[in-house]
């Protein structure tokens, strides 16, 4: 008897187990349905973003090469005398200034040879002397006929003989100091002495141009690059422009290892008369102060001609550009007054890692899509997250600087944006991101 109490009270607590949670699964009924904007259901959400305000700027216009850095000047410093070098009166590396002296070459036997010059002269100005007293002798004797017009002719003859010989006298006096002044070695422009080549004790020779120290002048320095022939019509037009409006020469900017930090900017100096049939390219030089000796000769660098401004024209991040399929295959994500946005077809002029210029389609404070487009749609309904201030600039997404070369003020603790964050704006995975922007590309075609 309590055996079968016993099951049927379990069998009793097993059906209110299984009513209770039937009553939970399916007692509920339907849930209701979130309408979207207008009326429309929305089944996923509004979509957090972050955006940035497409803002007008003046944009430089540059062209992009490769430049190799050359000394202005450069001197082979060798001595033009032989002779044992006596000293070296310079320090490796060292900044010299035309007519420093560098080192000396022993002067002995070139004083000897200056001294001789200098009696030679000397001796043959006092057989001078006596000749034209005899001279003056004979021509009052000649008024008497003491003597014959012959031996006065004569002796014109030997004044005028020994006038050229002091003459002569003088060019050895002069080229004997030559040969003295050469045994003091001094720079022949200002720049930095090189690696020393000679030490004292050794003989040096004129004649095979034995080199002491290489010198090359670094400020300023110059810069050889080059640039595709097809920009030759661009530079010369600029060139022109600049000429027309006194603006003097272009101007020519050295970049340094991360290809964005100006390291130096300089002048165009020339542009090569023929373009080198080999590469298709044409050769120009610019010229650059190097105040801070950023610039080094042999240096490969990378250089930007700046040939154009494109006044106050409209810019957003280049994260902001989509790429969609034809006609409209650049289009954004801008964001309504309603928190929907609208896919907004645009023309795209020159883009850079900071900002891209845009042509058409796309107003002075019109706000775009930067960061979030994973599950975005035309008339999506989306959330401004605190990484990207409605207000903010056109290049605050990147956090990189202004176009005048201003900081832009972003919010403490906020980091800069990457364009690779998910709709909740945690980090993603930059292959997932790439999937993610593919299937954003779908999105459909809108007339700007």
């Amino acid at each position: 008897m309590k055996l079968r109490i016993g099951r049927l009270f379990g069998i009793l607590l097993v059906g209110a187990v299984i009513a209770a949670v039937g009553l939970a699964v399916f007692g509920r009924g339907p849930a209701p349905q979130k309408k979207g904007p207008g009326g429309r259901r929305d089944t996923s959400g509004a979509v957090s973003v972050v955006i940035a305000t497409a803002q007008t700027a003046d944009v430089p216009v540059y062209l992009d090469g490769v430049g190799t850095t050359k000394a202005l000047n450069t001197a082979n410093v060798s001595s033009l005398v032989d002779g044992t070098l006596l000293s070296v009166d310079y320090v490796e590396g060292q900044e010299v200034k035309k007519g420093d002296v560098l080192a000396r070459v022993d002067p002995v036997t070139y004083q000897a040879s200056y001294d001789q010059a200098v009696a030679k002269k000397a001796l043959d100005e006092a057989t001078l002397a006596n000749a034209r007293l005899d001279l003056a002798r004979y021509t009052n004797l000649i008024k008497t006929k003491s003597v014959p017009e012959q031996q006065l002719d004569t002796q014109k003859a030997l004044v005028l003989q020994l006038e050229a010989q002091v003459k002569l006298d003088q060019g050895a006096i002069d080229n004997a100091a030559a040969y003295l002044k050469w045994c003091t070695v001094t720079s022949p422009i200002s720049g930095r002495t090189g690696i020393r080549q000679v030490d004292e004790g050794n003989v040096v020779h004129g004649a095979n141009g034995t080199t002491i120290v290489i010198i090359t002048q670094v400020q300023p320095i110059a810069m050889l690059f080059t640039l595709p022939q097809q920009q030759l019509g661009r530079i010369n037009a600029a060139i022109a422009k600049s000429a027309a409006a006194s603006a003097g020469p272009l101007v020519v900017e050295a970049l340094g290892p991360d290809n964005k930090t100006v390291v130096d900017r300089g002048k165009l100096l020339v542009v090569n008369n023929q373009v080198d049939q080999t590469t298709g390219t044409i050769q120009l030089k610019a010229e650059f102060p190097n105040k801070d000796l950023q610039l080094w000769p042999g240096q490969f660098v990378n250089v930007r001609l700046l040939v154009d401004t494109l006044n106050q024209v409209v810019t957003v991040p280049p994260v902001a550009v989509q790429s969609g399929p034809p006609p409209n295959t650049r289009f954004v994500y801008v964001v309504q007054p309603d928190d929907t946005v609208k896919v907004t077809a645009v023309g795209v002029g020159q883009q850079s890692e900071t900002q891209a210029v845009i042509t058409r389609g796309l107003n002075a404070g019109d706000r775009v899509v930067t960061t979030g487009f994973t599950q975005l749609a035309d008339k999506k309904a989306v959330i401004v997250t605190a990484g990207g201030p409605e207000g903010a600039p056109a290049h605050a997404a990147e956090g990189a600087p202004a176009v005048d070369g201003a900081a832009v003020d972003r919010p403490a603790g906020a980091k800069a944006s990457t364009g690779k964050e998910n709709a909740t704006g945690r980090s993603e995975d930059p292959k997932r991101a790439g999937k993610r922007r593919r299937s954003s590309e779908a999105a459909p075609s809108a007339s700007p």
